[in-house]
């Protein structure tokens, strides 16, 4: 498909998780290796490059406990074809109208209230503040800058693919680390 056919085909419905993701943390144990971390994702696509993808961490690998919930906004930026597979592209998902962070359990808002942070309350859970802007260390966001996540998308089969999380736990937040392999695919429901 070309870019303005995945465009519309993305569009309509929900892409989401079939079942909880593991992904490379940017924390270590003790002995070096990287601490994995469990996720749950949904993207809804609307005209005009917008996007809202809504991600659950959870703590175990089952999906069962919570620890937070992030709802990021904003739009799509094309960027050309990458090179991973025909007809997939590289994408720019630019956080500007939203970054919601509601954490789902205790242990998770009372870590993140270990870290300061200028213009946010305390954590609750189930109490949502949006960080779009401003300085987050947990979430390595900069005061006063939006975040980007240099990502690539990919439709199979109608299946979705963004990019897969580096093995070291970097973030997708510069174009040199836009990923070389394809993440585990989303499904579609309610499509219109």
């Amino acid at each position: 498909m070309t870019a303005d056919q995945v465009k519309q085909y993305i569009q309509g419905g929900e892409w989401v998780s079939i079942t909880p993701e593991v992904r490379p943390g940017i924390s270590a144990t003790a002995s070096g290796a990287i601490k994995p971390f469990y996720l749950t994702r949904s993207f809804k696509y609307a005209a005009g490059d917008k996007f809202e993808c809504t991600v659950i961490n959870y703590a175990d690998a089952n999906g069962k406990v919570p620890l937070v919930k992030i709802v990021i906004e904003g739009h799509n930026v094309w960027q050309g074809e990458h090179p991973i597979a025909e007809g997939a592209y590289s994408v720019n998902y630019v956080a500007d109208e939203a970054y919601e962070v509601t954490p789902l359990h205790q242990g998770f808002a009372d870590a993140v209230n270990q870290a300061s942070a200028a213009g946010l309350n305390k954590w609750e859970v189930n109490v949502m503040q949006d960080v779009k802007g401003k300085a987050f260390l947990p979430f390595g966001l900069t005061e006063g800058q939006i975040y980007v996540d240099y990502d690539l998308i990919y439709i199979y089969n109608d299946l979705f693919f963004n990019g897969s999380k580096n093995v070291d736990g970097r973030a997708f937040d510069k174009p040199e680390n836009r990923p070389t392999n394809l993440q585990v695919p989303l499904i579609r429901l309610g499509y219109k």
